[in-house]
């Protein structure tokens, strides 16, 4: 069930009535952090190298390399930060297009199927910031458990695939149930949705690719959430 809807979502991805949500996504995306990198930069020149300036006054001529290290590894460190940053702007932005995918999975792949209720732009923009919030959290803590010996790279699935598969499972059901139903229903089939969450979570781990994990994750989670139904005859309030 969850390698066939991860497949489904996968090859969504290069669907031709899907592609307008994945390159205005993208597009978005590369934006931001083309505007992330410019302000982080912009701030690095008009604060930390006045400071420094001031801060040491009168170096020898000897010391002119210093500036060109520090240059370098404010370069790294930039570009770090901005790696960082990836997973959250996607989260954020792409979030506002997850709807788009998921009506053109349920006209296409279950037109006899009562269609869900997209979010209003609101509820949308609500989603976005809480998928935006899910991700810092989840990386923070996987960062920090990453310093643990013996942990390392599976803290990062393990916390990964808990949020973003509670998160993404969750906006999938409550395009047919309520808040409350929608957690229950997860709650109730939380063992695949943990394991579908760290399908997401691998998607993530892969660079490039996961600039498009927020729509591979709506993706997977409208066919799981489908399928789900189908098994246990559930209608669709």
């Amino acid at each position: 069930m969850i390698y066939d809807s991860a497949r489904l979502a996968f090859l969504n991805l290069l669907a031709p009535e899907t592609r307008s949500a994945f390159w205005k996504s993208l597009g978005l995306t590369v934006l931001a952090l083309v505007l992330l990198w410019i302000g982080l930069r912009e701030s690095f020149v008009l604060v930390a190298l006045p400071w420094l300036q001031a801060f040491v006054p009168d170096l020898p001529d000897w010391a002119g390399w210093l500036g060109f290290v520090l240059a370098i590894f404010a370069s790294l460190g930039l570009a770090l930060v901005l790696a960082l940053l990836i997973a959250p702007v996607t989260a954020l932005i792409a979030g506002l297009f997850l709807d788009d995918v998921a009506d053109v999975i349920e006209k296409r792949d279950y037109p006899n199927e009562p269609a869900g209720r997209a979010m209003p732009l609101g509820e949308a923009l609500v989603a976005s910031l809480k998928f935006l919030g899910v991700v810092i959290l989840g990386n923070i803590v996987a960062l920090f458990l990453l310093l643990v010996p013996g942990v390392n790279i599976i803290a990062f699935f393990l916390v990964n695939g808990y949020l973003l598969g509670r998160e993404f499972f969750e906006f999938a059901a409550m395009r047919y149930r309520t808040p409350a139903e929608a957690r229950a229903y997860r709650v109730q089939n939380r063992g695949l949705v943990f394991t579908a969450g760290l399908v997401i979570a691998a998607f993530l781990a892969v660079p490039i690719l996961n600039l498009m994990t927020p729509l591979f994750a709506a993706g997977l989670m409208v066919h799981l959430h489908k399928k789900l139904s189908r098994r246990e005859a559930f209608t669709p309030v």
